[in-house]
C-alpha cells in the first residue's frame, strides 16, 4: 500500500478557531480516540514556538492539566515529538497539526491535508446565507476549501433578518433532534449552544407528558458563568457599541446581557413556536459552570388534583431513567455549581430538591380576549371566568464548557463523521 492510500484511510478532523471551546474540543477527540489526526487552524502566529502552543494545549486554568483530564493526577505529560518545521505534535498518541496563516475559511484549503469534516470554533462564521467567497468569511467557505460538512460550535446568525435557513443547514441537540440530519441534504450542521442544549432537554420532557397545548407560557434566566467576549477590566467602547455592559469587567460584576437560546430553541422544537417564550442572560464572575432557572405556566384541569413539585420532578427523573445516552440527569442532592464543572455528556442536571410549584385562579375577563363572537360574551350569565393555573419553576445546572455543551459536541461531530463513512 502507498502513503497516498495510507494518508487517504486516516479519520481527520478539521477544528477551526482554537479559544475555549476550540481548545477543549482538542481534549475531548484525543482522548475519544475516534480521529486518528486533527488539523487544528489557529489563523495566526501564537507565541514565540511551537511549544508555547503545546503550553497552551497541556494547562488550563479551569480543568488542570490535560494529562490529569485523561489519566488522573499521577499520570504523566502526554505531548511529545513536537515537530516545528511541520508545526505537529503528538498528543497521547494523535496527530495533530497546526495551521497558522489563514484566518478566511476558503483560504484554508482543508483538502490539502485530507480534511472532510471541520468543526468551526470561531463563532465568527455562522451565516449560512453568505457566499463562501465573502470577504469577512463564510461557514461555506469551509466547503468550497475541500471540507465535506461543516459543524458549529454555536446557533445561526442570518444577517438579513428576512432570509430562511438554507435547505442544507439544520440545527440539531443531540438527544433531541438529531435524527434530523438527513447526511444527504446537510452539509451546514449547527450543534445549538449550551444554553439552549441544557433548554432543550428540560423543555422536552414536559412537552411530552404535557403537551404544548397545555403549557400557557414560559420564561427563563440562564446564570451564565464568564466567556471569552467579555473585558477583564473596564474598557472604552468601541465606536457605534450600544451595549455598555460588554465593557465592564467580567471579574467584579453581574452583567446582564441577551440570549438566542429561546430563538434556537423552536428551531430544535418546533412545538415552542406556539408557546409564548421570554429569554434572559445574567453573567456572573466565574469561570464555568451554569444555570437555568426555566419558569413554566401550566392550564390546570377543571376536576382533580393541582400540579405538585412531587409530579413535576417524577417527569424529569423517569424521563432521566429512559435516557438512553443519559444527557439528562436527575440530582435529589444539595449543589453548587463546582459539583457539575467536566461531568461528562449531561447537557442538564435537574435539581429536584429545588423544584417549586404554585397553584392559583386566573381572572379573565372575556370582553377583553381579542377574537371571541360577541353574541357568545352577551349570552353569558359572567362575563369574568376563573381557571386555575399552576406556576412551576425547575433549575437545571450545565458546565457550558467542557462537561456539558463540548462533550455532547464530540458526540455529534462523530455521529456525523459516522454518517460520513469517515
Amino acid at each position: 500500500m502507498n502513503t497516498n492510500n495510507q494518508i487517504s484511510k486516516k479519520k481527520s478532523l478539521g477544528i477551526n478557531g482554537f479559544g475555549r471551546i476550540g481548545k477543549l474540543t482538542v481534549w475531548h477527540h484525543v482522548g475519544r480516540k475516534y480521529f486518528d489526526e486533527i488539523v487544528v487552524n489557529l489563523g495566526r502566529p501564537a507565541g514565540t514556538s511551537l511549544e508555547d502552543i503545546a503550553h497552551y494545549v497541556e494547562r488550563d486554568s479551569t480543568y488542570g492539566s490535560l494529562h490529569g483530564f485523561l489519566y488522573g493526577h499521577r499520570s504523566s505529560p502526554v505531548i511529545e515529538h513536537l515537530d516545528e518545521k511541520n508545526a505537529s505534535m503528538t498528543i497521547d498518541g494523535c496527530q495533530v497539526k497546526f495551521l497558522r496563516s489563514e484566518r478566511n475559511p476558503f483560504r484554508i484549503n482543508w483538502r490539502d491535508y485530507n480534511v472532510r469534516l471541520v468543526v468551526d470554533t470561531t463563532g465568527k462564521f455562522l451565516d449560512p446565507t453568505r457566499p463562501p467567497d465573502h470577504p469577512e468569511g463564510s461557514c461555506r467557505g469551509h466547503l468550497e476549501s475541500g471540507a465535506d460538512k461543516v459543524v458549529l460550535s454555536a446557533p445561526f446568525k442570518i444577517k438579513d433578518k428576512g432570509s430562511p435557513i438554507p435547505e442544507d443547514a439544520v440545527t440539531i441537540v443531540m438527544g433531541i433532534n438529531d435524527s434530523r440530519y438527513d447526511p444527504r441534504q446537510h452539509q451546514l450542521i449547527s450543534a445549538a449552544s449550551c444554553s439552549t442544549t441544557c433548554l432543550a432537554h428540560m423543555m422536552k420532557p414536559l412537552l411530552n407528558f404535557f403537551g404544548p397545548s397545555k403549557i400557557l407560557s414560559a420564561s427563563m434566566a440562564t446564570v451564565h458563568a464568564a466567556t471569552a467576549s467579555q473585558e477583564v477590566l473596564d474598557r472604552l467602547p468601541g465606536a457605534g457599541q450600544k451595549d455598555l455592559r460588554k465593557n465592564r469587567s467580567v471579574m467584579n460584576n453581574i452583567i446582564l446581557t441577551t440570549t438566542g437560546a429561546a430563538r434556537t430553541l423552536s428551531q430544535v422544537i418546533p412545538e415552542m413556536a406556539r408557546i409564548g417564550f421570554i429569554a434572559e442572560s445574567v453573567r456572573i464572575p466565574i469561570s464555568t459552570g451554569s444555570l437555568i432557572i426555566l419558569v413554566v405556566n401550566l392550564q390546570e384541569e377543571i376536576s382533580g388534583d393541582s400540579i405538585r413539585r412531587d409530579l413535576i420532578n417524577t417527569i424529569y427523573r423517569q424521563a432521566a431513567e429512559e435516557d438512553p445516552k443519559k444527557y439528562l440527569l436527575f440530582s435529589d442532592k444539595q449543589n453548587v455549581s463546582s459539583d457539575i464543572i467536566g461531568l461528562p455528556r449531561a447537557a442538564v442536571i435537574i435539581e429536584g430538591l429545588e423544584t417549586h410549584t404554585r397553584t392559583a385562579n386566573v381572572t379573565i375577563d372575556l370582553k377583553k380576549v381579542p377574537g371571541l363572537d360577541e353574541h357568545l360574551i352577551t349570552s353569558l350569565k359572567d362575563s369574568v371566568i376563573k381557571t386555575p393555573v399552576t406556576q412551576a419553576v425547575i433549575y437545571g445546572w450545565y458546565d457550558n464548557e467542557k462537561g456539558s455543551y463540548v462533550n455532547m459536541l464530540g458526540d455529534c461531530v462523530v455521529s456525523i463523521a459516522d454518517s460520513m463513512g469517515l
